[in-house]
């Protein structure tokens, strides 16, 4: 037997061994992706960090839908946000202290914390050099390489007492959009014959403006790109310890790894399209949908083409509507409308209204076909997600679809942070560790002249 053969031999097996009936797992009572039969998660843990709200449930145990509520530290992220806007600043580096500690910064705290990320976010020398080293195409593949490289410039890099786990949540926090302009930069140079541009950051910036100098220039945005990139930094900061990737953060802390093979993990985690992955694949689609539905304001010609996405014959032939459905939120994702009231705006200072009001009408029209179409088997209502509009408003305040999915990162490693915080000094800890239950028959040894 040849390689080729034996190749195609271990291939062909797989249909078999990965073969486990869907009938099994209701049977033995074993959760499927560690959700419970009405769709709500499996309770894993505990955790003081973040709160997702998507339903109630009712003294016979049944799931009533509600609008969607997500808490940062006991406070309504609706609330952060609209008090943060009323008073015309940025609130990132708020958003990280008030999870990092706990509670809201007074102002000179805030002014403390935005110097010690301001200074913290360039690199040395070595790890400047390292990622332009780095080949690859994908942006968060060279993230998670380098965030485990950081692990060589750390005096202490396996030291788990509190104050060193929030230096280096810290250090990863203000480093975090550096890597991520900086791999961009190398990916841009190497593949498009661009020339390659290291900007280094500003002390006296935010962690957005920063981040959109250091990608586009001085000069090429405007201060609407800079709050709306801090809006989406906030909403993207935490979502309770149940997200894929916060779970694999928590999964791996609690073996007491190092924080940089902690955070690599969660980075491999939120990579996938079925989690941080899907601002792209929303972008991808409504792009698609913007070449394919002839007049944008027609709701029976964006129906007709929903439905060709759902019957598997249209974009990606996933059978998959991006941007729509969560797994807590029903009736609505409170992150998506923060980011769609600025969106408008930044809509109308970009010129594409005409594309915001498309949106707008998929948008309403997606739920709507959605439930048409699985009317036999949706368990409840939909709504869309924070990733529908996200896309968007990247694309529109110039930033390439490379960096869609590194954002993502850029914003929750502030909530892995604290997550990896709370699992190292839970005070009864232990080691995750689950069960699966083998249902594979025995079988017995074979002498090899027997086979």
């Amino acid at each position: 037997m040849d390689n080729e053969q034996l190749r195609k031999t271990l291939s062909d097996s797989v249909a078999f061994t990965s073969n486990i009936d869907k009938e099994l797992f209701t049977k033995m009572g074993v959760k499927r992706g560690l959700r419970n039969e009405d769709h709500s998660g499996v309770l894993a843990g505990l955790t003081r960090v973040g709160d997702v709200v998507g339903y109630e449930r009712q003294e016979d145990g049944t799931l009533t839908p509600i609008p969607g509520k997500l808490y940062y530290r006991g406070m309504d992220v609706e609330e952060l946000v609209k008090g943060i806007q009323r008073e015309n600043r940025l609130g990132f580096e708020e958003t990280t202290f008030l999870l990092l500690s706990g509670s809201l910064p007074n102002r000179e705290e805030l002014e403390a914390m935005k110097r010690l990320i301001a200074q913290t976010m360039p690199l040395n020398h070595n790890a400047t050099m390292s990622i332009l080293s780095l080949k690859g195409k994908d942006v968060m593949n060279i993230l998670a390489r380098s965030v485990l490289e950081l692990y060589i410039y750390d005096e202490t890099p396996d030291d788990i007492s509190a104050d060193n786990l929030v230096n280096q949540s810290i250090n990863l926090i203000a480093k975090f959009p550096t890597i991520i302009a900086y791999a961009y930069q190398v990916l841009r140079h190497d593949h498009e014959g661009r020339s390659l541009h290291v900007r280094l950051p500003h002390e006296d910036c935010s962690v957005a403006e920063n981040f959109l100098f250091m990608v586009k220039g001085r000069d090429n945005y405007t201060e609407l790109d800079v709050k709306i990139l801090d809006l989406a930094l906030i909403l993207h900061a935490e979502h309770g310890g149940g997200n894929n990737s916060t779970f694999s953060v928590r999964v791996t802390s609690s073996t007491e790894t190092d924080t940089y093979s902690a955070i690599a993990a969660g980075i491999g985690s939120l990579k996938g399209p079925l989690h941080g992955g899907a601002n792209i694949k929303v972008q991808g689609m409504l792009e698609d949908m913007k070449k394919n539905v002839k007049d944008w304001t027609s709701p029976q010609q964006v129906d007709d083409y929903l439905m060709k996405i759902l019957k598997k014959e249209a974009y990606d032939r996933t059978g998959l509507i991006y941007g729509i459905g969560h797994a807590v939120y029903t009736v609505s994702d409170p992150r998506a409308i923060l980011l769609k009231e600025m969106a408008r705006d930044l809509a109308k200072e970009k010129g594409r209204e005409d594309e915001f009001a498309f949106m707008e009408l998929i948008e309403e029209r997606a739920v709507e076909v959605f439930l048409g179409f699985k009317k036999s088997t949706a368990k409840a209502r939909t709504c869309i997600n924070v990733d529908f509009y996200s896309g968007f408003v990247y694309d529109a305040i110039g930033l390439p679809s490379e960096v869609f999915t590194p954002l993502f990162a850029m914003a929750r490693i502030v909530g892995w942070s604290a997550h990896r915080i709370e699992e190292m000094n839970f005070a009864s800890k232990r080691l995750i560790r689950p069960a699966y239950k083998n249902v594979r028959e025995k079988q017995s040894f074979v002498p090899m002249n027997q086979r």
